[in-house]
């Protein structure tokens, strides 16, 4: 398959997530807009700190009839751990496999010096405002170098916005997202 753009069909994937084995992607998404994160993995302190502030403002997204999904590379056993026994208020998919990444073409850096791109000031401040939240670097999993990627589909999985990072910062904002509603 090729990377997704506007007008495409995001594919019905059967997943595993933290808390759950064995859903498809339709029935995730449930008849609603939703908006799929595709992040590193759970230990990695700025992927955890963007689970924390969609955990957050959660609402805002319901509010809208907005579903959000974060997609990772993680172990569901890993991401339990790092939750300290918590849920979370959306579906948390872990790809250990890289099933989705791979099908999407949702690639990796060729290194940190790619992965990293323009932002090193952006993400020394995010990693501070994730310091400050309490978070600390957790397990390695997967790629280190995979680079996120946002896609928005409506409800009947038609996609309305694909964005590949170029680097791990190029990735919308909480507010960015709530704005393309």
């Amino acid at each position: 398959m090729a990377r997704l753009v506007k007008g495409d069909k995001f594919p019905n994937f059967t997943v595993n997530t933290a808390f759950e084995n064995g859903l498809t992607i339709e029935k995730i998404v449930d008849g609603k807009p939703t908006m799929f994160v595709v992040l590193r993995y759970i230990g990695c302190t700025v992927c955890r700190y963007d689970v924390h502030m969609l955990t957050v403002r959660h609402n805002e997204f319901a509010e809208k009839g907005t579903n959000i999904v974060v997609v990772m590379q993680s172990n569901p056993e890993i991401v339990q751990r790092d939750l300290d026994g918590g849920t979370l208020p959306f579906h948390l998919i872990c790809d250990e496999a890289q099933e989705i990444y791979k099908t999407l073409e949702i690639n990796a850096a060729k290194d940190k010096m790619e992965l990293l791109g323009d932002g090193l000031e952006a993400l020394q401040a995010k990693g501070a405002k994730a310091a400050a939240a309490g978070f600390v670097h957790g397990d390695y999993e997967g790629v280190e170098e995979q680079l996120p990627a946002f896609f928005y589909v409506d409800a009947d999985l038609t996609v309305k916005e694909a964005h590949y990072a170029k680097s791990i910062m190029d990735m919308p904002t909480v507010d960015d997202m709530l704005a393309k509603i």
